[in-house]
């Protein structure tokens, strides 16, 4: 199979797990096509094969469903109370009411009170019929084939406002659940709406409105105050701050200045920008975001694999038990009429609907949720997977710290004049301490001055005249080699050293004249977010670092973590991953994605910072957090943990309603409306449920642990 022979469509009218399946079967049937992909989270299809939209559209002709171009951004989409369907529901009603009111007037069996009850059966129930009767000659059992014998079996022993009152829930059911199913899947329509589809180009010194597609990589747009960036691309002009919410999560702005990187769908807030194009329209970090979200919530989760093979089981066993409480009562002398209508019941309450949809609308609605909140996840299985998390590993560098080097202390007795000495002898090398002290030295406004003979002596430091005079530059063990320490400077240093400090000190023609220490320093919120994690039930924090175990110790002290793994290659952070699965069972791993991508791919939850930059990142792991910052974390384990919880409801109202209603069959109090009312309600609570998953819940006060 060629995937450039691969087409996507976008589905109108999908909303019903058990309709999918069908669809997907329906449209694999069809000879030229070699293969298909129903996602029923993000109402899209794959197909593979030579077919029409026209062939689509009749292989989910069942159920009105309808094709439209995947890249079509707008779909046009008709109202609630406009809907077809909708109004032949209202029409249907119309006729019930009056059958109810004509039954009280006269009575039931009165010529009036059956006609309308007759219509509004004929008006509500012409498409369920017609589906279901086709599916009854194929001998496939649905919701729409049971409703159908139900109807008709009422209508033959005379129940016949029974069967008005079915069709009309029913039609209510259809209804509720395909408007909740949209609002399920709100977060994804809500992704593919914040690109702006034009921009302004500057082509030949001229500014030409182009829509999206039509721009080429190296193409110059021009962004004004307000307006969102359409494209991703680099700063060639100008300085602004650029609101990456939509991206990242991360609620405050950000300044982007000349030579950085902007994402399509941020909005430039302040400042004119002139941005160089530097991905197409469909390789954009939001049209990736939006691909990886939607084959994510395509992905079964592992609850939903056991709902599924469940249900395959499940619908027999129903029809089985309908037949036998149809017959055996009969035959031991019982009524026939009363207890095939207690039959025809037990097959409406037994669809397995609400069932089939209480995993995948869970999981399509947190899934959605947390990319709105700048939080990849990639499968339900991942989802679940780490709300049963109870060990996460974390590189240091980048992850818990900034990853870069920051001077945090100097002692000098002039310290301007000391740091301005140093900082122009570094100035010539290209180490990152020594870049450190010249970014140190620029923050602090002080100017470097002319050097000479300047010498870098590997692993040592650096040598070189100023003003006639001989400084060196260097390592604690170097600089005691040429200059006599005074024992309260060597404590003060190996202080800092045990701090996870690097020291460097100066001497002035062999006399000590000071020191400057360096760090990576720690993320001003790592400290909380390994609190918060513990608050939720982290229970293991284990660093692996390929730092000195010194100072990856300290670090880890003032963290609060409860391991630390230093002086590791990152092959070796592979074998200790493997370690601490053996240990403490399911291990989460946070890394940037990069040189931690075996770490990552090992453990059994692979988490990356920094999607929105890398590629790489989005690529290797199994869960992406937008930003570079953990502070999503937490939210990403309590989300997965509220998912879950969400998941046992749901299975427990889709079956425990329907138990209640099977038990009412001992006192013989089972009717159609109730059977469909517990199916209804059960469908119901499930997707309402569900939606709870789209509230954004606070990071630090959520209940869900």
């Amino acid at each position: 199979m060629n995937n450039l022979d691969k087409k996507e469509y976008r589905l109108e009218n999908l909303s019903c797990a058990n309709c999918a399946m069908k669809f997907e079967k329906n449209i694999k049937s069809l000879p030229t096509v070699q293969e298909a992909t129903v996602n029923f989270g993000a109402s899209k299809v794959s197909i593979i094969g030579d077919v029409s939209v026209g062939d689509i559209e009749k292989a989910g002709a069942f159920d009105g469903i309808k094709v439209v171009p995947v890249k079509q951004r707008k779909i046009e989409k008709t109202p609630f109370f406009k809907r077809h369907e909708n109004v032949v529901t209202m029409i249907s009603f119309v006729f019930l009411i009056g059958g109810i009111i004509a039954s009280f007037v006269y009575e039931e069996s009165h010529p009036a009170a059956l006609s309308l009850f007759v219509l509004s059966i004929l008006i509500g129930g012409f498409e369920l019929f017609k589906g279901g009767l086709i599916n009854l000659s194929r001998f496939y059992f649905d919701m729409k084939t049971l409703m159908t014998i139900a109807i008709i079996g009422a209508a033959i022993i005379g129940e016949w406002r029974e069967g008005a009152v079915v069709v009309f829930l029913f039609a209510v059911s259809e209804a509720l659940e395909a408007y909740s199913m949209n609002k399920a899947r709100q977060s994804i329509s809500e992704l593919m709406d914040i690109a702006p589809p034009t921009a302004t180009v500057r082509r030949s010194n001229e500014l030409i409105e182009l829509d999206t597609e039509f721009i080429q990589i190296g193409d110059v747009l021009v962004v004004k105050p307000g307006q969102k960036i359409a494209m991703d691309g680099i700063v060639l002009k100008g300085s602004s701050t650029i609101n990456q919410a939509s991206i990242t999560g991360e609620s405050v702005p950000v300044v982007k200045k000349k030579g950085e990187e902007v994402f399509a769908g941020t909005l430039n807030e302040e400042g004119s920008l002139e941005i160089q194009v530097t991905k197409r329209v469909e390789d954009t970090t939001i049209a990736k975001i939006i691909h990886l979200v939607e084959e994510a919530q395509a992905e079964k989760a592992p609850s939903q694999r056991f709902v599924d093979k469940f249900a395959k089981y499940y619908t027999p066993a129903i029809i089985g038990i309908a037949f036998l409480v149809a017959i055996i009562p009969p035959l031991l002398g019982e009524d026939w009429q009363t207890w095939i209508y207690q039959g025809l019941a037990v097959l409406v309450v037994g669809c397995p609907c609400a069932l089939v949809v209480s995993t995948p609308v869970a999981i399509v609605t947190a899934i959605g949720n947390a990319a709105k909140q700048g939080v990849l996840i990639k499968g339900g299985i991942h989802l679940e997977e780490i709300g049963r998390i109870e060990a996460i590993a974390f590189d240091k560098t980048g992850t818990l710290t900034k990853g870069y080097p920051e001077v945090t202390y100097v002692q000098a007795a002039s310290e301007k004049d000391f740091i301005r000495n140093i900082m122009s002898i570094e100035a010539y090398s290209q180490h990152p301490l020594a870049q450190a002290i010249v970014q140190y030295g620029a923050k602090e406004h002080i100017h470097p001055i002319e050097v000479e003979e300047f010498q870098s002596i590997t692993g040592k430091g650096a040598e070189a005249v100023i003003n006639g005079i001989k400084w060196s530059v260097g390592s604690v063990t170097w600089i005691k080699t040429i200059s006599s320490i005074s024992e309260e400077v060597l404590q003060a240093v190996e202080k800092l050293q045990t701090e996870g400090n690097t020291v460097i000190l100066a001497t002035e023609e062999g006399n000590y004249r000071g020191f400057i220490a360096i760090a990576d320093p720690i993320r001003s919120t790592s400290k909380k977010v390994l609190q918060s994690l513990k608050n939720n039930g982290i229970k293991h924090t284990v660093m692996l670092t390929g730092d000195d175990p010194k100072t990856a110790t300290a670090i880890a002290s003032r963290l609060g973590m409860t391991d630390v793994n230093a002086g590791l290659m990152p092959e070796q952070k592979l074998t200790a991953i493997q370690s601490l699965k053996e240990k403490y069972g399911a291990v989460a791993m946070v890394g940037d994605g990069v040189n931690d991508s075996p770490a990552l791919a090992a453990a059994n939850v692979g988490i990356a910072m920094g999607g929105a930059g890398t590629d790489a990142a989005l690529e290797t792991a199994d869960i992406a957090l937008m930003a570079d910052d953990l502070e999503k974390l937490p939210y990403t384990i309590r989300l997965s943990r509220k998912a879950l919880h969400i998941i046992k409801e749901n299975i427990m109202f889709a079956l425990g309603l329907k138990i209640i209603a099977l038990l009412l069959i001992i006192p013989g109090w089972l009717t159609l409306w109730i059977a469909i009312f517990a199916d209804m309600g059960a469908t119901l609570l499930v997707v309402l449920n569900s939606l709870r998953l789209l509230t954004t819940f606070s990071q630090d006060n959520s209940p869900w642990k």
